[in-house]
């Protein structure tokens, strides 16, 4: 891991685009994670006429909280001394919910330097194209178009081949699409570090457990005219990592097409010496059968996470087998709040 140089950030936080639910009122189980869990913290509005709301001059309105959506976007920020980066991990299903929760959060997309695409899923790419040019636009005067970093190997479409029948995606933005949007595309199949050495994205993850073997019935089609083939694995699936100092490494990972606990353990042999303190984002195993969900609890259980932070596909049944035999360990993602770690 050396080669890589990841550094300790003294400070995380990630505000919560897009995710499949929201909750604005249960507070975090964990201490060690500070979440918004009240309705106060969402913004509020001025009252034109506070005569008129028998004197309340702040009015709490419903156009001011976040959707939930099938998908994924968070805003990882991390300080290191007086250097604050920001990295913006997915973009969501489309493009009208990544930019009405954005809004609505008075997110700061001027301060995201960088874009990480998990991988070449719509729930993930489909806000891809509005984000930079909302991030863009609220730059800095002079400062640097947006870095969009994508694997190479993409897909003209994704999909599932249902008993024979294949049923395709939307289409993942384009390289082209990606620059006349006004973002600076990078393409990255390896593992590399970004925002000086702050934040850490893998390669290839490889498939060691015998339960987790992505996505059945999953195809590709690599040209317009071509055929679909087979494609269960998500080879180009990457995850980011973060070292939080007194801590240890937080792991992002988008969907776990490649396996949460594959992740992990890939994770933890980059960076051997350091604790895996949280895992963040989805873990795919919402429709999982019952089985592979009591494997990844045990496996969970042997490398010894401090926290779990499952969304987007978890499901429920995962996060109360979780509950069940570690209370307190589990701080669910949900649209529209910002943790603290």
């Amino acid at each position: 891991m050396s080669k890589y140089n990841l550094v300790e950030v003294d400070t995380l936080d990630f505000l919560t685009i897009v995710n499949d639910e929201m909750d604005n009122i249960s507070h975090s189980p964990n201490p060690a994670v500070k979440a918004g869990g009240s309705f106060m913290h969402i913004p509020l509005t001025d009252v034109q006429n506070p005569q008129a709301y028998g004197g309340a001059k702040k009015q709490m309105r419903m156009d001011n909280i976040c959707c939930g959506a099938h998908g994924l976007s968070l805003m990882i920020t991390v300080t290191r001394g007086n250097t604050k980066h920001t990295l913006l991990f997915d973009a969501g299903p489309e493009e009208e919910i990544f930019e009405k929760n954005a809004s609505r959060l008075r997110a700061d997309l001027g301060s995201v330097e960088h874009i990480h695409l998990s991988h070449y899923h719509r729930d993930h790419s489909g806000g891809l194209l509005k984000a930079i040019r909302m991030i863009n636009s609220a730059r800095p005067a002079g400062a640097s178009p947006v870095t969009v970093d994508l694997h190479p190997n993409r897909p003209e479409f994704r999909g599932i081949n249902a008993g024979g029948l294949p049923i395709t995606l939307e289409a993942d933005p384009t390289f082209d699409e990606v620059e006349r949007a006004g973002g600076i595309v990078t393409k990255n199949a390896d593992a590399h570090t970004a925002l000086d050495d702050t934040f850490f994205i893998s390669g290839e993850i490889p498939r060691i457990t015998p339960y987790e073997q992505g996505i059945p019935g999953g195809i590709r089609l690599d040209k317009a005219d071509g055929e679909w083939q087979p494609d269960p694995l998500i080879m180009e699936e990457r995850f980011t990592m973060v070292n939080l100092k007194g801590k240890g490494l937080v792991l992002f990972t988008g969907c776990s097409h490649a396996g949460v606990i594959n992740a992990i353990i890939h994770a933890s042999e980059m960076l051997p010496n350091v604790p895996m303190y949280a895992v963040v984002g989805g873990y795919h195993l919402a429709d999982a059968p019952d089985e592979k969900i009591q494997k990844t609890v045990s496996d969970f259980q042997d490398l010894s996470p401090k926290i779990l932070m499952p969304g987007h596909c978890s499901g429920w049944r995962f996060k109360n087998a979780w509950d069940r035999v570690n209370p307190g360990g589990m701080v669910p993602v949900f649209a529209g709040q910002r943790y603290t770690l």
